[in-house]
């Protein structure tokens, strides 16, 4: 290797390979107790992370919590074996002690419904994740923004596992005491960052509305998403698709398994089209595939059956709620989608001076509604629309004139007739 080659290689930043902290494992309410009485006698905020078992089990439930404090050990908790059935009532003290500080999480948004099952709730929230968006920084998984501003790797060989599996092996532990052993430091760096590129108020106006942000309504005809889907014209067929999603759904609750793992949604899609008269010609179906596709094969054709014989036929497209697809504005909107046309370049080049990704300068729905739907020409206006969205102060603040000059300016038919004139 030549001389120049040595400079080019990258530089193998140090590995953490194991927490630098004690941990413990709990397993029990009496181990809860005491983690909970450990952590209320140290100081300043909780380094909080949580562990699903998302595409392994239908719900949602947090089955490994990581809770870090100054002065404590890292506590690795098991909710699965302290409530098997999900309840709050044993975590009250802990939810206690964590509502006397600050917590740091990575990513808070994908864990904050899981801990609120639990009864566990931040009183105000440190995000490194969407701190290290708002500071600019290209990559910012965990992993990622650790190397960066830390300088160290972190070992993440485990991040796409069952953590439903019990007992849990020691080098998942391991992974997940790692998770809030840097989070400490990491905060330090991420609000360094964010106050040397004067952002810190946008990143703690972000972090505010992520602690009160309230779960999405759940869409109507849920089914109808199914990939695929959408080649199907027929409503005999469409309500075939219907029952059998529903018949997997409620198979995937009773069995507490992630839905695609029982019969993909291809599977589904390719029996509707196909729509076999028989449970035997069903059964011989090559691609209808999955774990459950044949153990509960009378499931799958009972469904059928009453997607067949059954008066209640879906519509072939539900009603629109809410603006329409910004896809059909070209033919369908052209007036909404030449201002969308003008205003969203306007709003992507203050991102990249601002060294933002774009849609945490503004979220594109709420630019697309103003667009489509737009208020009196006025800043106020316009600034009162943005507030209504859900829209923070700071980016209101940063693209409210912005817009209001896009709206404003002559559509290029309006520039053309007054060129004529």
């Amino acid at each position: 290797m030549t001389t120049d080659e040595k400079l080019e290689s990258p530089v193998q930043l140090p590995l953490l390979a194991a927490p630098r902290a004690e941990v413990f494992l709990v397993e029990t309410e009496e181990e809860l107790a005491e983690a909970s009485q450990t952590l209320a006698s140290g100081s300043g905020p909780f380094a909080v992370d949580a562990e699903r078992a998302s595409g392994f089990k239908y719900s949602q439930r947090a089955y490994l919590i990581q809770v870090y404090r100054q002065g404590s050990p890292i506590y690795l908790i098991d909710p699965a074996a302290i409530a098997p059935v999900l309840s709050a009532e044993p975590f009250r003290e802990l939810a206690s002690v964590m509502s006397t500080a600050p917590w740091i999480l990575h990513a808070a948004s994908q864990d904050i419904p899981c801990l609120r099952e639990l009864g566990l709730i931040a009183p105000q929230l440190f995000d490194t994740e969407l701190g290290s968006r708002i500071a600019g920084l290209v990559r910012v998984g965990l992993g990622a923004v650790t190397e960066s501003l830390l300088g160290v790797r972190l070992a993440k060989e485990h991040s796409a596992v069952d953590w439903s599996i019990r007992p849990l092996a020691n080098d998942w532990l391991n992974y997940a005491a790692l998770d809030v052993d840097v989070l400490f430091e990491l905060w330090a760096a991420v609000e360094k960052t964010l106050i040397e590129r004067n952002k810190l108020q946008w990143a703690l106006e972000e972090f505010q509305a992520t602690l009160v942000a309230q779960p999405k309504v759940a869409k109507l005809d849920k089914w109808r998403g199914m990939t695929g889907l959408h080649d199907v014209k027929d409503q005999r067929k469409l309500a075939i698709a219907r029952e059998l999603w529903t018949a997997r759904e409620m198979l995937a609750v009773k069995l507490d398994v992630s839905p695609g793992r029982l019969i993909p949604d291809a599977s589904i899609v390719g029996v509707v089209k196909e729509t076999p008269k028989t449970k035997p010609q069903l059964a011989g179906t090559r691609s209808f595939v999955g774990r459950a596709s044949r153990s509960y094969l009378d499931t799958w054709w009972k469904a059928i059956e009453e997607g067949t014989s059954t008066r209640d036929l879906p519509a072939l497209k539900i009603a629109a709620t809410g603006i329409p697809n910004h896809r059909i504005w070209p033919t369908r909107f052209p007036d909404a989608d030449r201002r969308l046309k003008t205003v969203r370049p306007k709003i992507a080049e203050l991102a990249e001076e601002l060294g933002l990704p774009v849609e945490n300068l503004l979220t594109p729905d709420y630019l697309r509604t103003l667009c489509f739907e737009p208020p009196a020409l006025e800043l106020a206006a316009i600034q009162d629309a943005l507030r209504a969205l859900g829209a923070r102060e700071w980016q209101i603040e940063l693209t409210a004139q912005l817009i209001l000059d896009g709206l404003a300016a002559p559509l290029p038919d309006e520039e053309s007739s007054s060129d004529l004139a």
